[in-house]
């Protein structure tokens, strides 16, 4: 008979803990030294509220569903939010022109070295303000959260990254044609929408896998999982912006090309950091792109998510903004050297079946 591996202790045990606790001592200089970056910069740091009508609109990700139950007994279906957007853009719409918001947030069938259940999403947002200034936010948070953590050097897995390094800025297309050869632009028409046949033809000529039932978007993701973001964020970090506008539902169009929205993502040794837009405030456009995300997840997953009216119609008189979210604990993952996101949680959610 095979023998089984002893079951590890729990995180609780004073062992355990012991071993973890310069993670978690480091994860809360960098929380500590954050919000005094933000309080430096006039940010008003807000809460909001878990329990959200709609947990958000994109088609990949899944929530955590509940029931409120009134006085009268009646039932309402109530998701924990997979991110604070939709509330922080309320809070933008009341008024407020720089918030930053530490939020615990959840997702659903995540679980792994770099995923958990329940995390620390870091949001802010700036009313009036580019999307290249959260890009200047971002190098100077790298340079803070190794600063405080005493590293030189983020790391994950071997690899490593100068975080006093300004970061390369390096648009989705370029990274496809230096990554994988495949002209990415060449699958998108002037308004946007997308050619599959192209991307299809691009990516067999370049060697890559293409299914029948693939359609573009699985296409870009493909190539973008497998080819790009494992040689993002070495040495230095990477901003990789102007993703096409099929894969920016929350991002307005870029000014200089409609294929490509005012949305980047920042990775450090070969790992997503942080995802950043330049706000779309149109209602009606932001209304008829979820509709196309739940109509994908019904395609997919058989299941859609309720839209957030309430949402909608603050979005309406919501300022120009630009807005990012950014990866709380693996932010202290590199910076401290853990090899797994539960080694910086303080609690982490008990493990489930498989």
């Amino acid at each position: 008979m095979r023998a089984t591996s002893p079951k590890p202790s729990p995180w609780w045990t004073p062992d355990v803990h012991a071993d973890r606790r310069p993670f978690l001592m480091a994860r809360n200089r960098i929380q500590a030294a954050l919000r005094g970056w933000f309080g430096s910069r006039d940010f008003i740091e807000v809460d909001t509220a878990t329990l959200q009508v709609s947990p958000g609109n994109e088609a990949h990700l899944h929530a955590f569903e509940t029931t409120a139950i009134g006085h009268s007994g009646a039932l309402t279906p109530l998701y924990l939010h997979t991110s604070p957007e939709f509330a922080c853009k309320k809070i933008l719409a009341a008024g407020e022109p720089r918030i930053a918001c530490f939020a615990h947030v959840y997702r659903n069938r995540e679980r792994g070295p770099l995923h958990h259940p329940e995390f620390t999403m870091l949001e802010w947002y700036r009313a009036g303000e580019t999307y290249d200034a959260l890009m200047a936010d971002c190098a100077e948070m790298l340079a803070l959260a190794a600063e405080v953590a005493g590293t030189p050097l983020l790391t994950y897995r071997g690899a490593t990254c100068d975080p006093t390094l300004a970061p390369e800025r390096l648009t989705v297309a370029e990274a496809f044609q230096r990554h994988a050869g495949i002209d990415l632009l060449g699958s998108i028409n002037p308004d946007g929408a997308t050619d599959r046949q192209r991307l299809a033809f691009a990516m067999q000529a370049a060697g890559l896998r293409v299914a029948e039932d693939d359609t573009w978007a699985d296409l870009f993701s493909r190539v973008l999982v497998e080819k790009v973001e494992p040689e993002l964020g070495f040495d230095r970090a990477t901003i990789l912006c102007e993703y096409p506008m099929a894969e920016a539902a929350l991002a307005r169009p870029a000014p200089h090309d409609r294929r490509v929205a005012e949305r980047f993502e920042l990775y450090a040794c070969g790992v997503e950091l942080a995802n950043a837009f330049g706000e779309l405030t149109d209602a009606a456009e932001q209304r008829r792109r979820f509709e196309l995300e739940m109509a994908e997840k019904a395609r997919v997953y058989g299941e859609t998510y309720p839209l957030d009216e309430d949402f909608l119609a603050a979005l309406a008189i919501m300022p120009e903004a630009s807005g990012i979210a950014l990866g709380f604990d693996r932010l202290v993952m590199l910076t401290t050297g853990a090899s797994r996101i539960d080694q910086v949680i303080w609690a982490p959610v008990a493990e489930t079946a498989p």
